[in-house]
């Protein structure tokens, strides 16, 4: 159409699609937003509790139906790991699930009983190729969208699809060192957000030279991205143009003026007086 520009929040495969429909036209600003399979790395901080409460809020925040939710929760194998999953599904489990009238409610419904059905399947096909459910999400018998906070172990499953689920399914993943949790972060087309619970300066350093991700947080969930800050990531989850407080700059025409009072007489070498 007759525009000139067009700003897109959604999935990766209607981004493609707005992509290849202005290819050719480079008149036209394209900003795209497209989401994220995003990771958060766990590694030994000091309190147990905090590290599993960042965990929670960033995958199950508004029942994981926000592009920043972290899908993937990679920890350290051993013990201290065990206590942060086993933690993490006691969160799971003592989650208050509930409409917009109830105002201890932490979760909310998803947006349809199609969503619902289709978080229940992805759990179901993780399953399948051998992830290990800790805390099932199922449909609830309240109707409409809601389901419970799922949590399942994929370490050991096989072909597990890049891909995002817009709902509260964690995705646990244990790793032998740090390096492997870098790999593993980064094993993914996507790079919206990630995060990063550490006390360790250090390892801070690592995982924002290497983590791909416009959104970085450390020690804070990855759900609370601000609309006052660049909002957007490399990959499948967007073409370098991001959105909140850039969003303005897509909407005006840039433009460069030299002004000056009056005309004067202008000199240069070899150019006649």
């Amino acid at each position: 159409g007759d525009i000139n520009g067009l700003l897109f929040t959604g999935s990766a495969q209607t981004g493609l699609f707005f992509h290849r429909y202005f290819a050719g036209r480079p008149e036209v600003i394209l900003a795209l937003e497209m989401g994220g399979n995003n990771p958060l790395i766990v590694w030994d901080p000091a309190d147990i509790e905090s590290a599993t409460d960042i965990a929670a809020q960033s995958t199950f925040l508004t029942t994981g139906q926000r592009c920043s939710c972290a899908r993937r929760v990679i920890l350290p194998k051993g013990k201290w790991g065990d206590q942060v999953v086993e933690a993490i599904v006691e969160r799971a489990k003592k989650l208050k699930i509930g409409d917009a009238s109830e105002e201890d409610a932490f979760m909310g419904p998803l947006v349809s009983e199609q969503a619902a059905e289709n978080a229940t399947d992805f759990q179901m096909m993780l399953s399948k190729k051998g992830g290990k459910s800790l805390r099932r999400l199922k449909r609830m018998d309240r109707g409409g969208g809601f389901v419970t906070a799922g949590v399942i172990d994929v370490t050991e499953a096989n072909d597990v699809p890049d891909e995002e689920l817009f709902g509260p399914l964690m995705q646990i993943i244990r790793v032998d060192d740090f390096d492997e949790a870098l790999t593993r972060a980064n094993d993914s087309r996507y790079g919206l957000s990630g995060g990063l619970v550490s006390d360790d300066d250090a390892l801070w350093l690592r995982a924002h030279a290497e983590m791909k991700a416009g959104i970085l947080n450390r020690n804070r969930p990855t759900a609370g991205a601000s609309g006052a800050m660049p909002f957007g990531g490399p990959g499948l989850s967007g073409n370098f143009r991001p959105g909140a407080y850039y969003a303005a700059d897509y909407c005006a025409w840039p433009q460069a003026s030299q002004v000056a009072d009056e005309a004067t007489r202008l000199g240069a070498i070899g150019f006649p007086k």
